[in-house]
């Protein structure tokens, strides 16, 4: 008997212009985003076939686009448009997102900055 159905996707990347600064608006970063949907077991294929499954390329392209559709100042505004569209467009319960930033300007070294923001369709977004 299965209990729970995760999809994980991690590690999408795409280059974007993210950034408290105007300076760092102007020239596009890599973000690396993992992307993790608990959807409901009935959501499982009946058969083996790619049209009865969650289009994990679907998911991908939402992804990137998003990321793409304007500049952000926030790392925290795209993930958390990006965690209301998940669960708005995917038949996932709950939505977790974790947007990185690999270059992190300041004046001490960061590697990276992470924002992960969890939600359901219960919780307001």
């Amino acid at each position: 008997m299965i209990h729970e159905y995760t999809l994980r996707l991690q590690a999408i990347r795409f280059r974007a212009n993210i950034g408290a600064s105007h300076f760092e608006r102007s020239t596009p970063q890599e973000i690396v985003v993992d992307v993790e949907l608990t959807l409901p077991v009935s959501a499982l294929p009946k058969r083996d076939h790619r049209r009865d499954v969650v289009d994990y390329e679907s998911i991908v392209n939402r992804v990137v686009e998003l990321g793409l559709s304007e500049p952000y100042r926030l790392l925290e505004t795209y993930a958390e448009r990006l965690l209301a569209k998940l669960l708005a467009e995917t038949p996932a319960s709950r939505v977790s997102v974790a947007a990185t930033k690999l270059r992190v300007p300041g004046s001490h070294n960061v590697d990276r900055a992470i924002v992960q923001l969890v939600g359901s369709k219960d919780d307001p977004v």
